[in-house]
C-alpha cells in the first residue's frame, strides 16, 4: 500500500506526474474559490471534475480514490489555499 502524499497550493499548479488517485481536497481558507481537477500535466485534455464552487465552511472534499493517468493539475478560480492528498501508483 501506497502511503498519502500531499501538496498546498494556493494558485493553479501540477501536483503529480504518472498515475495515481486523488484521495480528497482539505479547503484552508478561499474566498468564492473554484477548483478544476484534470488528468494531465497542464490545464488542458482530460478533465477529472469540473469546475467545483467551494461552500462556505467546507473543509474536506473526498474523491474516494478517483484515478488520473497523465499527472494531476489543479485549477484554482478565485482566492483559494487548498492542500491535496494524493497517492502515487
Amino acid at each position: 500500500m501506497q502511503a498519502n502524499k500531499y501538496k498546498n497550493l494556493t494558485a493553479s499548479g501540477l501536483v503529480e506526474t504518472g498515475c495515481g488517485t486523488v484521495v480528497g481536497i482539505v479547503a484552508n481558507s478561499h474566498t468564492a474559490g473554484t477548483i478544476k481537477l484534470w488528468d494531465n500535466t497542464s490545464a488542458a485534455g482530460n478533465v477529472l471534475n469540473n469546475t467545483i464552487s467551494l461552500a462556505v465552511g467546507e473543509r474536506w472534499i473526498p474523491f474516494f480514490g478517483e484515478t488520473f493517468d497523465t499527472g494531476l493539475f489543479v485549477t484554482i478560480g478565485g482566492t483559494a489555499d487548498i492542500t491535496v492528498v494524493y497517492s502515487s501508483l
